[in-house]
Formats: C-alpha cells, structure tokens, sequence
C-alpha cells in the first residue's frame, strides 16, 4: 500500500504493525529461505526447460533428487512450480488393447425354449472374493424346469469345474 502512495503511518497503522518494523523489514536481507527458495525455483525453470516444457512435479522432483543429488522434498518442489507458474504438459493416458479371446460358438442360437426336461443344459461360473482367496461357483441349470441340475465350488476357475 505505501508502494502505491498511501502515507506510511496510514498504512502501518491500517495493517497493525509499527513504522520502524516496516523500515526494518525493508532494509533487512532476505532470509536463508528466501533465498533457497530463488535457488531452487531456478533448478526447477533449468529442469523444466531441459525437458523442453514436458516434466510435471513428480519428474522434475525426481530429476532434482535422484539426478542432481539435491535434497528437496516433492511438496516443496510443487509449491514453488504453482508459484513461479511452472505446469508439465498432461500426462499421455493410452487405451490399453483388449485382448483378443477366443469365444465359444452360439452353439444353442440363442433359442432358450425347449419342450421338455434334460434337452438343453446351460452353467455359469460366479468369482465370489472370500478372505481366504477366490471361491468360484458353477451351477448347471436345466431350461425347461429352470431348476439346478448340480453345482461345484473349487478355488480355481479350470474346466473341472464345470465338469458334472
């Protein structure tokens, strides 16, 4: 306030400070943290520039400790990039390819109907997280009755499972 022209003790007096601490404050060299503060806020423009504008907090904290053997903590680091304005390009998130499993034939062609009992039998396998590991559940049903031909519990999903 006193930089943009209001009188000094108007000011002091406003912000609750004393006249000869704002003078004091003004004469006084900058502080020990201060000026590791400029220090770092360097290495981390020289880091970031390096990486051509790529790097974010985490790599130029990384390149920091690990390539220039500076002790600096990650928040420290994140705290002096917002300050200073510095951000890393976003990361690059890539889809991952869904891999190509063979599936089973429609081997019914979906006509679920059937006149009487023990003509079509269908089983679906259930993953059900235990404390102890996996347990997967087989149940064979019959359609027409709709009506449990069997069942089988194993700690793995293999094809005796399924087999009554």
């Amino acid at each position: 306030m006193a930089a943009e022209g209001f009188p000094v003790r108007v000011c002091c007096r406003v912000m609750g400070v004393s006249e000869s601490g704002y003078y004091a404050w003004r004469t006084r060299p900058p502080s020990a943290r201060a000026l590791r503060h400029a220090w770092l806020t360097d290495m981390i423009r020289e880091v970031h520039t390096a990486s051509r504008g790529v790097y974010g907090g985490c790599r130029v904290h990384a390149e920091l400790t690990l390539g220039r053997g500076i002790a600096v903590g990650y928040g420290a680091v994140a705290m002096l990039m917002h300050r200073a304005g510095i951000k890393g390009l976003p990361g690059n998130h890539r889809r991952r390819p869904i891999p190509q499993v063979p599936t089973a034939t429609d081997m019914v062609d979906r006509l679920f109907a059937r006149g009487g009992p023990n003509q079509l039998w269908v089983t679906d396998i259930t993953e059900h997280p235990t404390r102890e590991g996996k347990v997967y559940c087989c149940v064979v049903l019959d359609v027409y009755s709709r009506r449990v031909v069997g069942w089988s519990i194993d700690s793995a999903q293999t094809a005796a499972l399924v087999i009554i």
